[in-house]
């Protein structure tokens, strides 16, 4: 399969994989897995910062297999559609995030951009890594780079 071809989703894990089929999006698969995150952020947020570090990790572990199994399925090595990787690299950017939409968004902005643009090191570990730990490596660090720069303003502001 290439990756510019409609995958056909088998079962639960190609569904998370694909951000319950946000990953579908004919157009920008990413930023509507994303947006996937938001509620999901939305719901964990109000967990202690340590309740909700653990959750990101779980689903960053999770998401290694998700990731690994479904593109091997689909014989590619990381299709576009897969946006559980993006799921859980927004989540990564909100930890401890100021309260309010404005921040909410901010965030959003902020790691697709660092999804997006992929600077130095995200496009380096990206064309070095596979599988699923390759998958949600770069942006589980888009992720982070978001989360510093979201901390900074937060800090500004």
């Amino acid at each position: 399969m290439s990756t510019s071809e409609r995958p056909h989703l088998h079962g639960p894990v190609h569904w998370l994989a694909f951000g319950l089929g946000a990953g579908l999006a004919p157009k920008a698969p990413g930023t509507f897995g994303t947006l996937v995150a938001v509620p999901l952020y939305l719901f964990l947020a109000p967990l202690p910062l340590p309740a909700y570090l653990a959750m990101v990790a779980a689903l960053a572990l999770l998401g290694v297999w998700l990731c690994g199994r479904t593109a091997r399925d689909l014989g590619v090595h990381d299709h576009p559609g897969i946006v559980w990787d993006e799921v859980v690299g927004y989540l990564l950017t909100m930890s401890a995030a100021p309260a309010g939409w404005g921040w909410v968004l901010a965030g959003f902005v902020l790691f697709r951009l660092f999804d997006i643009l992929k600077p130095w090191p995200i496009a380096w570990l990206d064309r070095r890594i596979g599988g699923g730990l390759g998958i949600m490596l770069d942006d589980l660090l888009a992720g982070a780079l978001a989360l510093t720069v979201l901390q900074l303003l937060a800090r500004l502001f």
